[in-house]
């Protein structure tokens, strides 16, 4: 990508960032409290928020509010209040595995997104330097791996609940737009036969209730073999399955840590590469930003530069 089309000459200079943890909120019910990363600019108002979904990883902090730094850090740098919980199915908090809901806390996870809504004024109260900077209107949920399974739930996506049969409706209205970043696809064959048997909570996703407006990013190399039987194609299920208005940004080369999204120089990136990372960074921003301010033109800006780039890293297509 050019410096000539570089989607982030939309954005300006960015800002320095402030970020504190943990912030506890307590939790009535939860194994443990829920501890939270917040990362913003140190500069400006009527800021718009981000709560970010960790996955499941093989390192052990990366799952928990300590990952994700290169697209908190460039979110938080270009405007955003990004908020990131510790699921229960972090490695971090060694629970016993007979706690209800493990291994993955499926519905957890997506409730620990609400909690953060309902304590905004708790959050700005435990980081004074963003007392009132916040614009709890707009508000966005990005996911990785699991994460973007969480992200989808809140997003309007429903699954069968395994353990009662009951339909899981997790769709949160607060949430005006989503990123899914390598999530999971649908279930039923797609699955590879240990994944069917020991997380049945992915065996019956629909897609078909999840209208938020959302950007699904998938690596057209992400085979996910422990996962799924149909290869990369099933990370853009999301975006194929789902109504609009939807748009998909394919990485070329991207496997499923999309670069290096997880982490700075993380071991367990196969597809190491910055300038993918870069593009990550920038278009799920622009998306962000447009779809948080309508009439803003950083997406069409930054969809328009990766089209018109020599030698592009992706593509996008939108529904």
């Amino acid at each position: 990508m050019t410096a000539s089309t570089h989607p982030a000459d939309t954005f300006g200079p960015p800002a320095p960032v402030l970020s504190v943890a943990p912030v506890v909120l307590p939790v009535p019910g939860r194994a443990v409290d829920l501890q939270v990363r917040v990362s913003a600019p140190v500069t400006g108002s009527d800021l718009p928020v981000v709560l970010l979904s960790h996955g499941q990883g093989h390192s052990n902090h990366l799952s928990s509010l300590n990952g994700y730094a290169p697209l908190v850090n460039f979110w938080a740098a270009h405007g955003f209040v990004v908020i990131q919980p510790t699921h229960l199915s972090s490695t971090t908090l060694t629970l016993d595995p007979d706690t209800p809901g493990a291994p993955m806390y499926w519905r957890s996870r997506a409730e620990d997104m609400r909690h953060v809504l309902d304590r905004l004024d708790a959050i700005e109260a435990a980081v004074p330097q963003l007392l009132g900077r916040l614009d709890h209107s707009r508000v966005a949920v990005a996911g990785h791996s699991m994460g973007g399974h969480t992200a989808s739930l809140l997003l309007g996506a429903r699954l069968t609940d395994p353990e009662d049969g009951s339909e899981a409706d997790l769709a949160e209205p607060r949430i005006k737009a989503g990123v899914l970043l390598a999530a999971p696809g649908r279930g039923g064959d797609s699955l590879t036969g240990f994944v069917a048997e020991n997380y049945p909570f992915l065996l019956t996703p629909d897609f078909s209730g999840m209208t938020t407006p959302t950007l699904v990013v998938a690596g057209d190399q992400d085979d996910s073999t422990h996962l799924t039987v149909r290869g990369p194609q099933w990370h853009a299920d999301p975006y194929t399955l789902s109504p609009g208005p939807k748009s998909l940004l394919t990485l070329f080369g991207g496997e499923h840590g999309l670069g290096g999204i997880s982490g700075y120089d993380v071991a367990e990136t196969t597809d190491e590469d910055p300038a993918r990372v870069s593009v990550v960074q920038r278009l799920t921003c622009a998306y962000l930003r447009s779809a948080l301010h309508p009439g803003d033109g950083a997406w069409r800006s930054a969809c328009e530069a990766l089209a018109t780039d020599p030698d592009p890293l992706g593509r996008v297509e939108s529904k």
